[in-house]
């Protein structure tokens, strides 16, 4: 699989010595995509929604947005800590840039060492571990653990009519469908990495 990385995009340090490797082997994470049920004919179909959903990242991303604006327990996250609690725009557009780029990476990267050791790279972001230093914001210090799987049900559900946009047969949509499921479902479970006691993950 390929992806068209791009560089420009701050605080995106995928293939980077800013990026540590992950503590969580090749092994555990051929382990996990068994679990999932994820198949090379899942790559196949990530391949296809990658070309589905390149030009439609930007709208994706509208939708996401909304929903977070629409809900102040979510919006929360990128709210300052200086008492004003207010969303922070610059923080929000700076998080955009890259959750575009992820669902290029999420369709195209290859699942290997790299993508493994940004996975966790992720996780760390979203927990007290890392949050707010990438963008060098005073934001909350943490997304809480529940969210981030809770996450997981709109990141797939609103994805489905982005798939349908180019054609594609009824069958072919939902195999992109399941493929990018199986994937969401597989990287939270890693991004979860940070928030598990030592030896529990």
């Amino acid at each position: 699989m390929h992806s068209t990385q791009q560089e420009s995009i701050p605080g995106y340090s995928f293939k980077t010595p800013a990026v540590a490797t992950a503590p969580i082997s090749m092994e555990d994470l051929q382990l996990l995509k068994q679990t999932v049920l994820f198949t090379e004919e899942d790559e196949k179909y990530l391949r296809q929604a990658g070309e589905v959903l390149a030009d439609q990242t930007s709208d994706i991303l509208d939708v996401w947005y909304n929903f977070v604006g629409s809900h102040e327990h979510l919006l929360y996250y990128f709210t300052s800590v200086n008492g004003q609690r207010h969303p922070n725009t610059e923080y929000l557009a700076a998080v955009r840039k890259r959750f575009e780029q992820w669902i290029l990476d999420t369709c195209n990267r290859p699942y290997d060492q790299d993508w493994l050791n940004y996975q966790f790279e992720i996780g760390l972001r979203h927990h007290r571990t890392k949050k707010n230093q990438t963008d060098q914001v005073q934001s909350v210090p943490i997304i809480n653990f529940r969210y981030l799987v809770a996450f997981i049900y709109p990141m797939t559900a609103t994805i489905k009519p982005f798939l349908a946009k180019k054609g594609h047969s009824p069958d072919e949509v939902d195999k992109m469908f399941q493929a990018w499921f199986k994937s969401v479902v597989l990287q939270v479970s890693l991004w979860c990495y940070p928030y598990v006691k030592d030896g529990d993950f």
